[in-house]
This record gives structure tokens, C-alpha cells and sequence, in this order.
């Protein structure tokens, strides 16, 4: 009996340290959020806004805290909504280093829409930021 016991209490403990191993490998094997390069930040933030993807935007925002999720489903449940199409972004004011991208395109009714977000880079990664730029 107590044989049959401690085999269920060791298997129990093995499939318990397994999970937590796997668990910790895909964190680490996470990729970073952002992107590689400028232009890779600008062509996948027109992608994610284009389709109304919400975890494509997610991975490229600098968002504080964990509802950077949250907050990309809402955003593109916006744009959705209205109907957003065509989206262009431009980065500048110098490609190589922005500062700044302008995401540009078309409403459901063919009204053109254009505003300004924040880019920001750290570690060799770019992001998007809704703070505004300080010096």
C-alpha cells in the first residue's frame, strides 16, 4: 500500500516539476516586444492596423504594465468599427532614428484620417508608445 502511494506521490511531484520547466522555457523563449529594425516597425505596425489584428499591435507597444493586451483589442476594436482601411505609417523625422510614426489612411466612409505616435527603441528594439515624446 505504501509502495502504490509514494509511486503516485513521485509521479505527481515529476509531472509537477515538467510543467514548471516548460512553463519556463517558453518565457524565456519569448521573442521581445517590437521590432528588429525602423522599418520593420513601420511596415508591421500598417499590417497589425490594417487587418485589426490586436496581437500583432500588442507585440509592437511599449504599453506599462501587463494590459498592454487589453488595451490593443480595444484599440483595433475601434478602428474596426470605423470602418479603417488603406493605413500608411511614415516615421520621422529621420527614418533611420524615429522619434515619431504618422499612421494615415481611409475611414468606412472614405474620410482620411492622420495622427502622430510616439516611437520609442531600447535594448535594439522599437516600439510604439502612447506617452508623449519628452526631451
Amino acid at each position: 500500500m505504501h509502495i502504490r502511494r509514494d509511486v503516485k506521490v513521485g509521479l505527481s511531484v515529476a509531472a509537477a516539476l515538467v510543467w514548471i520547466g516548460a512553463v519556463t522555457l517558453l518565457i524565456v523563449h519569448q521573442p521581445d516586444p517590437g521590432a528588429a529594425t525602423p522599418a520593420e516597425l513601420r511596415d508591421r505596425l500598417a499590417s497589425a492596423l490594417s487587418g485589426h489584428d490586436a496581437d500583432a499591435f500588442a507585440d509592437l507597444l511599449d504599453y506599462p504594465g501587463s494590459g498592454g493586451g487589453d488595451f490593443a483589442k480595444d484599440y483595433v476594436s475601434v478602428l474596426a468599427d470605423r470602418g479603417v482601411h488603406a493605413v500608411h505609417v511614415d516615421l520621422g523625422p529621420d527614418a533611420a532614428a524615429p522619434t515619431r510614426a504618422t499612421v494615415s489612411g481611409a475611414l468606412g466612409d472614405g474620410q482620411p484620417f492622420s495622427y502622430p505616435l510616439t516611437v520609442t527603441s531600447e535594448d535594439g528594439r522599437w516600439t510604439i508608445a502612447f506617452t508623449p515624446p519628452l526631451p
